[in-house]
């Protein structure tokens, strides 16, 4: 069995709880509410009661996960990270916005440990294989945007999966992209922020999941590739796949191309 803690006791972390628990190779044994819980207690749908604690390492203690699934808010992922590499445990993240130095510090201590983790923009295979789509695009097409709408609740703009995306496309294409530039802006920002040459424009409003649309223009035609996530259910087959992949690997994996044989 697989023990596997939560970080984040949000409507996220509450149905990656309720997923490992349907597993037959995985147990949920903990939560890690970094904001603090009224309650020190989480019932499961199964009607399992795990214990909730504010402290990572007082949480690995005390539930020995083998790993932790971490979406929560990157403000918090830092500390999550330390506490991993100091009790052994591997980590599953897909909070959006984590910086790279994180990244890097996480990226050693794996390779230093000889412990796998996983670090995902986006967690829905769907999404995965846009991206992988855009790259190959991207040798072909000039000038590209990319539109990324999301509920109006997400607390980052843009997301980690249309940054992902630029930089993926901006690497396969090996330069910039042609951008155009209005010599009048009426409104300024009206083009979007831009990376590589690609410029992303964020859409939050209620009624959205997560959904990315990467837009390619060449002469005489245009290239649209779309992904919808609509409900939170669609990341769960990501998660469930990294949690089981990361037992065995001995370093940490960027993206989810790396596990699904795209990367």
């Amino acid at each position: 069995m697989i023990r596997v803690a939560v970080s984040g006791a949000g409507q996220m972390g509450r149905l990656v709880l309720d997923t490992v628990e349907a597993q037959a190779d995985m147990q949920a044994v903990g939560v890690l509410e970094p904001m603090g819980a009224a309650d020190p207690e989480h019932r499961l749908t199964s009607g399992t009661v795990l214990g909730v604690h504010a402290d990572p390492g007082t949480l690995f203690e005390v539930a020995r996960p083998d790993v932790v699934v971490d979406f929560t808010n990157a403000a918090f992922t830092p500390a999550l990270v330390d506490a991993a590499l100091e009790h052994g445990v591997r980590l599953v993240i897909g909070t959006s916005g984590v910086g790279a130095e994180v990244i890097e510090r996480l990226r050693r201590g794996c390779a230093e440990a000889g412990r796998g983790s996983v670090y995902a923009a986006n967690f829905a295979i769907g999404s995965v294989l846009q991206m992988y789509m855009a790259t190959i695009a991207a040798r072909y097409f000039d000038s590209a945007e990319i539109i990324e709408l999301h509920h109006d609740r997400k607390v980052d703009s843009p997301s980690g999966t249309s940054l992902a995306t630029a930089r993926l496309m901006r690497d396969a294409r090996g330069s910039d992209f042609v951008t155009n530039t209005p010599s009048l802006e009426h409104l300024e920002g009206a083009r979007g922020a831009s990376w590589g040459g690609v410029p992303i424009h964020s859409v939050r409003l209620p009624g959205f999941v997560a959904s990315q649309e990467v837009i390619f223009g060449g002469t005489g035609q245009t290239l649209t590739l779309r992904h919808d996530s609509t409900g939170r259910d669609s990341f769960m087959p990501g998660v469930v796949l990294a949690i089981r992949e990361v037992m065995q690997r001995d370093h940490l994996v960027v993206g989810l191309e790396g596990l699904v044989g795209l990367g």
